[in-house]
């Protein structure tokens, strides 16, 4: 088959998180670990284009993707793979919107990253195939990659045992055994000492290691954040009230405190009246001016980011999280204050 291989500016070779804001291109070639995937996958397949975003800017403009899709169509591609991305999040959510778009361009695709990379939980029904924590299992990953890519270029379907980190799509089958059967099973496992058994797994959530001290504030420009459904009076941009799909941001200049007749809480899970009768008491923006204007801090961002944490999928949350890093990274903020409720 005839493939383009998706990877981020790094591994293009462009360069690192200075180049993070490069624009989606495509070369007419093998580029980076694309080399060695090659080589693995022999004279059967041949990745004849790479595609490539810099991460900033991939997370910052996700119809990137359609974009590079269209152009690797225009190639003669007939499958597309993206990663490995290891555990990086702007990486990974980039190769999951690569790999989506193809699969709504009616391509076959697949994906590489680590289980806990967030951009697993983006990715519905088509296959991510495991890859190590670091670019440090480079090799050991690209030969898992490069056997998941050739079964799924032969049309077969990924299983935990090729390494497959994201579900199965659920499909009718007549199970081996009867449901008692298989319930006296999995507790003699568990009596048998294995605490792992299941034939529902659980969701795994992410261990976040929290980012190191500021050293010097007064230096540093900070930036609000909040989960509390904070917007402007009358909601313009229809945040959702529960199970939040999006994130929207509002400008801040010009404030200097947050008014109850300019901005409300539209956070369905507890009553808002409190908020909204002074609505610094989920984003203190009058607190944040004046450690501003006392040199406490080196100044506010004059933009602030919100969404709602009310139902609001882990996957989504993830993804929220990966695309407002980004963003304030391309902002030069180097730290920032995120309310909860």
């Amino acid at each position: 088959m005839r493939i383009a291989h998706y990877v981020n500016q790094f591994f293009a070779g462009v360069g690192g998180e200075e180049e993070a804001g490069t624009r989606p291109e495509l070369r007419r070639e093998t580029v980076g670990p694309g080399k060695r995937l090659q080589a693995l996958l022999g004279e059967e397949h041949e990745i004849v284009a790479t595609i490539f975003c810099g991460d900033d800017h991939a997370a910052g403009h996700p119809e990137f993707a359609a974009d590079l899709v269209a152009r690797a169509q225009d190639e003669g591609v007939e499958l597309v793979i993206a990663g490995p991305a290891f555990t990086s999040g702007r990486y990974g959510l980039a190769c999951a919107r690569v790999v989506t778009a193809a699969a709504e361009a009616g391509l076959p695709a697949l994906a590489a990253m680590h289980g806990d990379n967030p951009g697993v939980g983006e990715i519905e029904g088509i296959p991510v195939v495991a890859s190590g924590e670091t670019a440090r299992t480079m090799r050991d990953s690209l030969d898992r990659f490069a056997e998941a890519v050739k079964k799924v270029a032969g049309g077969e379907e990924l299983t935990p045992e090729d390494g497959r980190v994201n579900p199965v799509p659920r499909r009718n089958r007549v199970a081996d055994h009867s449901a008692a059967q298989r319930a006296v099973a999995l507790l003699l496992a568990r009596l048998g000492g294995d605490e792992e058994a299941t034939e529902i797994p659980l969701p795994r959530f992410d261990q976040v290691e929290p980012a190191a001290p500021v050293d010097d504030p007064e230096q540093i420009v900070v930036a609000l954040l909040t989960e509390g459904g904070f917007v402007p009076v009358g909601n313009p941009d229809r945040l959702e009230s529960s199970r939040a799909s999006k994130w929207v941001r509002y400008s801040l200049e010009g404030h200097d405190s947050a008014a109850a007749e300019e901005f409300e809480s539209v956070h369905g899970g507890f009553s808002t009246q409190w908020a909204n009768e002074d609505p610094n008491r989920i984003l203190p923006l009058d607190v944040a001016r004046e450690l501003e204007s006392e040199g406490a801090i080196g100044g506010l961002h004059n933009e602030y980011f919100t969404t709602t944490g009310n139902g609001t999928t882990v996957a989504d949350a993830r993804r929220f999280g990966v695309e407002w890093g980004a963003d304030l990274h391309q902002a030069s903020v180097q730290a920032a204050i995120l309310t909860a409720t």
